[in-house]
């Protein structure tokens, strides 16, 4: 088998220590900028990526794994499953059964119950082509003209088919001023073991987001237990060890690249780590296995003038910690330690047995995956470029159809805001003019009673002043000065019944009076006369004359009129 890795790193002089890819100065500022400004106007998780579960598949069993981080920023294992599968045959791969594989996915999603959609996923290292190449000294501009025209790829990279069979990644990782030279880190894998694989994620029930190659995402779990862990020594410089049944290689982490080195076992070594009880051909499996080991850290360690004392062991062997104790005796100077992806990360009670295990390094790869986030905005690739692979085929489409949400929904919350923000304010107004005029209703039943009180009063004042209006009105037809004109005056009009009316008086000037108005019925006239006759000054009160009804208004009764003549007397 061609190896993967061979040629992935050039080597560097001392003065070409990995630099990050972006230019410094005014580019500097400029993405420090925008990357504020998205920060301060999307929200913190629309710049880092959106959730995700890590989806990790073989053919033994499937991993599903969702990691979230609380207000502390402490990671929490929000989801973790493991779904065995039975009935393949052994030695068969996850291609050859699709059907199968995606029927368990769709199983293990129910089990789980876990609820997001979007899934990182990682393909072996042997469906991956990883280089690193070197090439001239390029602007962003210029280097995505030479990929468009694939040129670029066609002089650095000697592939055995045709460029557009392949899905590839691209990153610029260093840059050598001094040289004029630039290293790109180039991942490539085939188009149709690509789609296999979305197609086992999308008939599962998923939609694959990220498509990572296993070593990587077995380095951003390192990486993250080192930054957990807080040691500075380790995150500059880390040693892992692939050892397994699928996958063997040693990965080196130094400043934040990978330095990987393929280890070749025979088809027998593999049936001997699956069956074999025999030491010897363990141990000969051990020497075969140690003296590349040893080989790839004697190279790293003359390159870079670095020491590498402890190797992290990741493997899915049921007996890994026999060869371990093997391993330890071959190189004594260096140790061999099980690798724990979770080590550092809270586990909610429910998820304390699954995860209950003694080696928990083969979970390194679902773990790593979990920690991925979909890079909407471009984030992760001014960080390191190993945290922001992605072999998704059409991803730009995809990236711009996240990014669209994303500002749809910052502009939904916008609208959301503007709303809630005009009725917080309208509640506000209301409030204060509810209270302004309870100031001013302060003491309303006490004004309520008063105002009652003074209608009462108002209404008595109002008929004693109808009274005193009408013995004016009746005065002005009395041409005399005489006090005794003015009496009986009086007492004509406190002997009028409700139902007459006034029309004229006349006094003679000596002792009679005429008295001429309207009245309802005759028993009304007969009252006015009985009141008249029992007044003092008044001796006698008779009628003169009465008129026929006259024609009242449509609804009202016609009156009568009268004329009575008093004889007043002698005074």
């Amino acid at each position: 088998m061609k190896n993967p890795f061979s040629n992935l790193f050039k080597k560097k002089g001392k003065t070409e220590a990995p630099v990050p890819s972006p230019a410094s100065g005014s580019d500097k500022k400029k993405q420090g900028f925008f990357a504020k400004f998205l920060k301060n106007r999307l929200g913190k998780s629309a710049i880092q990526g959106e959730e995700m579960i890590g989806v990790e598949l073989t053919p033994q069993e499937i991993r599903l794994a969702q990691l979230t981080s609380n207000k502390s920023n402490q990671w929490i294992l929000d989801r973790f499953y493991v779904h065995k599968i039975e009935g393949l045959s052994e030695g068969s791969t996850v291609l050859e059964n699709p059907d199968k594989v995606a029927d368990e996915l769709k199983l293990a999603l129910q089990k789980s119950k876990i609820a997001t959609t979007n899934a990182a996923i990682a393909i072996p290292v042997t469906s991956a082509i990883i280089r690193v190449v070197t090439s001239p000294l390029m602007t962003d501009e210029e280097l995505k003209t030479a990929i468009n025209s694939d040129s670029l790829w066609e002089n650095l990279v000697q592939l055995t088919d045709n460029l557009e069979d392949y899905s590839i990644f691209h990153q610029v990782i260093n840059k050598n001023q001094t040289a004029n030279t630039m290293d790109i880190l180039f991942v490539a894998s085939k188009l149709s073991d690509i789609n296999s694989y979305t197609e086992i994620i999308k008939k599962g029930g998923l939609s694959a987001v990220i498509i990572d190659v296993k070593c990587f995402a077995l380095k951003s779990a390192v990486d993250q237990i080192n930054q957990i862990a807080g040691s500075i020594e380790e995150s500059n410089l880390t040693a892992v060890l692939e050892f397994g049944l699928d996958e063997n290689y040693v990965m080196i982490l130094y400043e934040n690249n990978p330095i990987i080195t393929d280890i070749f076992i025979r088809s027998q070594d593999r049936k001997t780590l699956i069956e074999s009880n025999n030491q010897e051909e363990m141990e000969a499996l051990v020497r075969r296995y140690m003296t590349q080991v040893k080989q790839a850290v004697q190279d790293f360690e003359t390159k870079y003038e670095k020491r590498i004392r402890n190797l992290r062991v990741t493997s899915n062997l049921p007996n890994v910690e026999e060869y371990l104790a093997s391993f330890r005796k071959n190189m004594v100077n260096t140790g061999f330690n099980l690798f724990d992806p979770l080590e550092g990360i809270k586990i909610p009670a429910q998820l304390e047995e699954s995860v209950k295990l003694e080696n928990r390094s083969y979970f390194s790869t679902v773990v790593g995956l979990a920690f991925r986030k979909l890079d909407v905005f471009g984030y992760y690739k001014f960080v390191t470029a190993v945290k922001n692979i992605n072999l998704l085929p059409n991803r730009e489409n995809m990236m711009a159809q996240k990014k669209a949400k994303v500002f749809s929904n910052f502009a939904f919350k916008g609208v959301v805001g503007i709303v809630t923000a005009v009725y917080i304010i309208l509640f506000g107004l209301s409030f204060w003019q509810i209270q302004t005029l309870g100031k001013k209703i302060v003491g309303y039943d006490q004004i309520l009673q008063t105002h009652e009180l003074k209608t009462i009063e108002k209404d008595k004042l109002a008929k004693e002043l109808g009274m005193l209006n009408k013995s004016l009105k009746l005065s002005t037809s009395i041409k005399s000065n005489k006090t005794l004109s003015f009496r009986v005056l009086a007492q004509i009009a406190s002997a009028v019944p409700k139902r007459i009316k006034f029309k004229r008086l006349e006094y003679n000037g000596s002792n009679q009076v005429i008295i001429e108005g309207f009245a309802y019925s005759d028993q009304d006239i007969l009252k006015l006369i009985n009141n008249l006759n029992v007044k003092s000054l008044i001796s006698q009160a008779s009628l003169a004359s009465m008129s026929l009804p006259s024609t009242g208004q449509k609804g009202k009764t016609a009156m009568k009129g009268f004329k009575i003549a008093c004889v007043l007397e002698n005074v």
